[in-house]
């Protein structure tokens, strides 16, 4: 009888296995309900037929497309700062967590403060260093306390909320 239950057991499990393999591998996005309460997302980004699939585990940084082009004679603009924003591993409470990088990508070597960025009722159960990051009002949040970021300079913070807030930036300053 025993040995008949660890073979039951055995086979079952490779059956679980087998399945949570061929969800992972196949691509198809499948959601693997049961007592693991696994899910596979597939999403897409940038509004291109580029499909990716991610588990809570992997760091992927979401690109936010920038203004494709500058007008001329302008030292600088919003295109100028491009913004990177990714999930990462959640706070002990189960929270899940955000990881934003602001890049000054400036090619003509410009340094721009003033960034403000579209960021509707921002919050984090993380504190957040308001001198890299901070909410003013609604839809208005000031990056690195209105001081220049340097050419190829980059700011880095994370904020943990049950969902990402979608930032894009709204204003710029030329230095």
């Amino acid at each position: 009888m025993n040995r008949r239950f660890l073979l039951v057991l055995t086979s079952f499990s490779f059956a679980i296995l087998f399945y949570f393999l061929g969800a992972l591998f196949s691509g198809q996005g499948k959601s693997i309900n049961g007592s693991f309460g696994l899910k596979l997302l597939r999403v897409r980004l940038n509004q291109r037929n580029i499909n990716t699939l991610f588990t809570p585990h992997r760091k992927l940084l979401r690109a936010v497309r920038a203004e494709p082009n500058r007008i001329r004679g302008e030292k600088c603009s919003k295109a100028d700062i491009k913004i990177n924003q990714g999930s990462t591993a959640p706070l002990p409470s189960g929270i899940p967590t955000y990881t934003v990088e602001i890049l000054n990508i400036c090619a003509t070597g410009c340094n721009i403060s003033g960034i403000h960025l579209t960021c509707g009722w921002f919050s984090s159960a993380r504190l957040v260093n308001p001198t890299v990051f901070k909410r003013l009002s609604y839809n208005d949040c000031l990056v690195n306390d209105g001081k220049p970021l340097i050419s190829g300079g980059v700011l880095e913070f994370q904020y943990a909320n049950t969902f990402s807030y979608p930032l894009s930036v709204s204003s710029v300053v030329c230095s």
